[in-house]
């Protein structure tokens, strides 16, 4: 008799906890890589190892170590990937004074904060290094350094100088406002990394602090600061213990290593987690299926563990729908109601037809399309590309110079009631909250005089909210026209500008920043103002829409992955070439012939992420360019049943 039939086979993990502990208690402690694949019980796992590690739960060894934690002032790090991780893991661990949780950036900005001297070093060394291989790079080309590229490397040198007169350094990724101190999330990590291995004081420090060091999704983690800390704790007296938690699987972006386990040193221990204890068999058994396929143009190793459902989720409802992608925008919303209407009738479950399900597009445009908040989404991305999406960071405010808009006018707008009056008693403490109310005039007639002109912009502001047909402008303008609140010098000079919005620039033309955030700023003012709380939504991901990329460690009961390459904004992705819609490219095969990472590669992840956040039932809807081809692969592949297969009419 087995003991994984001892055990039962919903017990198959059981001892996977205390494996862990005995590697972490030992004398040196054992680094270790924990296989933890989509829906594994991870978190769980983690806590559990972190609560016998700290004597919470009586546990000889683990109330040694604490003791030793306690006596010498340090505490275990644990590193995730997003605030919500954060939150998830405190709010399971309790108060514990011996574990200290944080995201991969807070982490190491808790390491270099006011190391002012040591940040500087690091950010001119990696400039210089940065500068030295763009000049080569362009010097080698047939043209040589171009006008843009020289400009490019003028820019990288005003860089350099800026930090060199630069005293003291922030974490704060608005350098408009706050100059050449504030540092992105991307400066923050490659100077992290770049100290780590240039300044013994950083790892002593890091040592000191924490002697164990466990990092959560480690298969996305910047591959320069989880190399400097995997070459730290392998050396002599290292003092160090990393605990690595992942699953290469789900690696979804290209700052994390290709294919860590192979990276992970011959003395490391690595434990498994075989179950998916999120997901009804059906949807693991296509997730197996996915991952072990042999695909043309696919690089990747086929390892990893084949997952195992629980034995009472027996069940679950798969469907993939193929349809014509040279479809409008409009006939493909239609055909995506069709295939849920399609699921509900074959399952009986009425969220389907409901529009009770989680929606995961390719693209962040194709969100915006199918939510109804294209417009604003444009605008934003014209002000600031890089915050004008959700990432999977979980860090997702905005750009920064339309904050007002986010929150000060969206609480001002709670107050406002579908027929436009107004709750005064929650206006007066939004104005509180902000400030508004303390440079009222001392002399009773102006205070009264600045009262009634406040209420006028209240009234006004309330009528434009209520209007279906009103725009951003028309609801912003009460509020400037009496300087009602405190609000961004941009936003404010953007209003004040009446000039007509810049064309578009031509295919191959270079625009400036300023002319595209101008372009920026009359498609936002001219957005209808209800995208905006669509728009709100979908950043704080309270919206019933989704990118397959921001999903990663959420779950859903029923899941609808909508797979439109024409949606997508590059050749990294490609659904139409997994299911044998399109040809592999040149540069594909290219690829394969190096040993590279390929378009199936990075796709095939992708489909295993966004397959394996659903609970209950799954509907793929992928839109071709040759149905006929994808469904005649389809069908090959042997992933789906004859009649999960449908066309979409």
């Amino acid at each position: 008799m087995t003991a994984v039939s001892i055990l039962g086979d919903n017990d198959r993990d059981a001892g996977v906890v205390e494996e862990i502990c005995g590697y972490l208690t030992e004398a040196p402690p054992r680094s270790y890589f924990l296989f933890a694949g989509a829906g594994s019980g991870k978190t769980r796992t983690l806590v559990e190892v972190l609560r016998r590690l700290t004597g919470v739960i009586e546990h000889e060894k683990g109330e040694q170590l604490a003791l030793r934690l306690r006596m010498y002032g340090r505490s275990i790090k644990v590193v995730t990937y997003t605030k919500n991780a954060v939150s998830v893991i405190n709010a399971r661990l309790g108060d514990n004074d011996l574990v200290s949780v944080s995201t991969i950036h807070s982490f190491c900005w808790e390491l270099i904060n006011g190391f002012n001297d040591d940040i500087r070093e690091a950010l001119i060394a990696i400039k210089e290094a940065q500068l030295a291989k763009e000049t080569a790079e362009a010097q080698a080309k047939p043209k040589g350094i171009t006008f843009a590229k020289q400009r490019d490397l003028d820019e990288i040198k005003n860089d350099i100088e800026d930090f060199r007169a630069t005293d003291v350094f922030i974490y704060h990724p608005d350098r408009n406002t706050y100059g050449s101190g504030a540092l992105a999330h991307n400066h923050v990590l490659d100077v992290t990394a770049w100290l780590l291995r240039n300044k013994s004081t950083l790892q002593t420090i890091l040592k000191d602090r924490h002697p164990i060091v466990l990092i959560d999704e480690s298969q996305d983690t910047m591959k320069g600061v989880l190399d400097a800390l995997m070459e730290l704790a392998g050396r002599e007296g290292r003092n160090l213990a990393i605990g690595l938690l992942g699953d290469h699987r789900q690696r979804i972006y290209p700052d994390g290593h290709v294919d860590l386990p192979s990276l992970v040193p011959q003395n490391w221990a690595t434990p498994e987690l075989q179950m998916n204890h999120r997901s009804q068999r059906r949807i693991v058994t296509l997730i197996n299926r996915i991952w072990e396929a042999e695909l043309e143009g696919r690089t990747q190793p086929v390892n990893g563990v084949a997952q195992h459902s629980r034995t009472e989720k027996a069940g679950g409802a798969v469907r993939i729908f193929v349809g014509d992608t040279s479809r409008s925008p409009e006939g493909k919303v239609l055909g995506e109601r069709w295939c849920a209407e399609q699921m509900y009738e074959a399952t009986g479950i009425t969220f389907w037809n409901e529009g009770q399900y989680q929606l995961l597009a390719l693209e962040h445009k194709l969100v915006a399309t199918r939510g109804s908040f294209l417009d604003a989404y444009e605008a934003m991305v014209l002000l600031d590309p890089n915050a004008a999406a959700p990432s999977g960071s979980g860090d997702n405010k905005g750009p920064s110079a339309v904050q007002f808009l986010l929150n000060e006018l969206a609480q001002l707008e709670d107050c406002v009631g579908i027929d436009g009056s107004v709750d005064e008693f929650k206006a007066t403490e939004i104005f509180r909250q902000y400030g508004c109310l303390e440079n009222m005039p001392d002399d009773n007639a102006a205070r009264l005089n600045r009262a009634d002109e406040m209420l006028k912009a209240i009234t006004a502001f309330a009528v434009a909210c209520i209007n279906p047909k009103s725009t951003v402008e028309d609801v912003l303008a009460p509020i400037l026209d009496v300087n009602l609140f405190e609000i961004d010098r941009r936003l404010v000079e953007a209003y004040a500008d009446k000039s007509p919005p810049l064309p578009a620039p031509g295919r191959g033309e270079e625009e400036s920043k300023q002319a595209r955030m101008r372009r920026g700023w009359c498609a936002l003012f001219s957005a209808p103002w209800n995208q905006l709380k669509r728009y709100r939504n979908y950043l704080s991901g309270l919206s019933e829409l989704a990118t397959h990329q921001v999903v990663k460690g959420s779950e859903f009961m029923h899941v609808m992955v909508v797979m439109d390459d024409d949606m997508a904004s590059g050749s990294l992705i490609s659904y139409d070439k997994i299911f044998g819609g399109m040809e592999l490219s040149k540069r594909d095969k290219e690829n394969v012939a190096l040993g590279k990472e390929t378009t199936i590669d990075r796709t095939l992840r992708l489909l295993y992420v966004t397959c394996s956040r659903a609970e209950e039932t799954l509907v793929l809807v992928l839109w071709s360019s040759n149905p006929t081809a994808a469904l005649a692969q389809i069908r090959k592949s042997k992933w789906f049943a004859e009649d999960e297969v449908l066309v979409i009419p």
